[in-house]
C-alpha cells in the first residue's frame, strides 16, 4: 500500500478533477523557467522562494540543452514541487513531462499536434497550447487542450520572431473561450491592468518575476492585481 501510494505521488495521478479543472483552479500567475538563466545549480533557493509565493503554475522552458539534461532538471523539479500546490510543466516534450512525473506539457504550433501528446500522455495529464489569434485559440479548445497561452501581447525577447498581438485578441476571446487561457508576452505589473481590463484573468509572466530581485515578492504583487480586479 505504501509503494501504491508513492508511486500515486510520483505520477501527479488525478482521478476526480480533470486536468482543465485543475488549471482554472490554481493561482493565475504562471512562471515560465527559460534557459539559459535558470539551472539545478539555483533550483533549491528557487523552489524555497516560489513554493509560498502563490504561484500556480511553473513551465520548464529549455530550448538549447539535450533532452537528457532537460530530463534530469524536469525530474528534480517535479520531486521538489510535487508535495506543493503548483502544478509543473514541461515545455515541448510529452515523453519527457511523462517521465518526470511533471503534471503535464505545453505545447506551441510548431509542435507535436495535440491528440498525439494526448497518447503519449493520457487524459489526466494536463496540455496546454500556445496561439497568437482567436482562430487558433478555438481550434485548441476543439481539440481538447486544457488551456491556452495568448500571445505575445506586448514585443518580448523570448519570442522576437513574433509580431505582438496587441489588447485587441485578448478582447476577442471573452466569452468565445471556456477554457483558462493565459496572456504572455512582456507583461509586468506596469501593464497588468490592460490585460486585465481586456478580459484576461491569468497571466504567465518570466521576467517580470525572476529578474525582480525578489521573486516572492514580485509573484505576490501580481496575484493581488488579478484578484483584486
Amino acid at each position: 500500500m505504501k509503494l501504491r501510494r508513492n508511486l500515486l505521488k510520483r505520477s501527479r495521478l488525478y482521478p476526480v478533477r480533470s486536468p482543465a479543472a485543475r488549471v482554472a483552479t490554481s493561482n493565475g500567475v504562471y512562471l515560465i523557467l527559460n534557459k539559459p538563466g535558470f539551472d539545478k545549480s539555483s533550483l533549491e533557493n528557487f523552489c524555497r522562494k516560489i513554493i509560498p509565493s502563490g504561484i500556480g503554475i511553473v513551465q520548464l522552458r529549455d530550448k538549447p540543452s539535450a533532452k537528457a539534461d532537460i530530463l534530469k532538471l524536469a525530474n528534480k523539479l517535479a520531486r521538489r514541487l510535487g508535495d506543493s500546490k503548483i502544478l509543473f510543466i514541461v515545455n515541448d516534450h510529452p515523453d519527457l513531462a511523462l517521465l518526470s512525473g511533471a503534471d503535464g506539457v505545453h505545447l506551441g504550433q510548431g509542435d507535436m499536434p495535440l491528440g498525439k501528446a494526448r497518447l503519449i500522455l493520457g487524459r489526466d495529464k494536463i496540455i496546454g497550447v500556445s496561439c497568437h489569434n482567436k482562430r487558433q485559440a478555438l481550434k485548441a479548445q476543439k481539440q481538447g487542450a486544457d488551456y491556452i497561452g495568448i500571445g505575445p501581447v506586448y514585443a518580448t525577447p523570448t519570442k522576437p520572431e513574433y509580431r505582438p498581438i496587441g489588447l485587441k485578441v485578448l478582447k476577442q476571446l471573452k466569452g468565445k473561450i471556456k477554457i483558462p487561457y493565459f496572456a504572455i508576452g512582456n507583461i509586468n505589473k506596469g501593464n497588468i491592468g490592460k490585460i486585465i481590463s481586456s478580459g484576461a484573468r491569468r497571466v504567465a509572466v518570466s521576467r517580470a518575476i525572476m529578474s525582480s530581485g525578489n521573486i516572492r515578492l514580485a509573484a505576490k504583487e501580481l496575484l493581488k492585481r488579478l484578484q483584486t480586479k
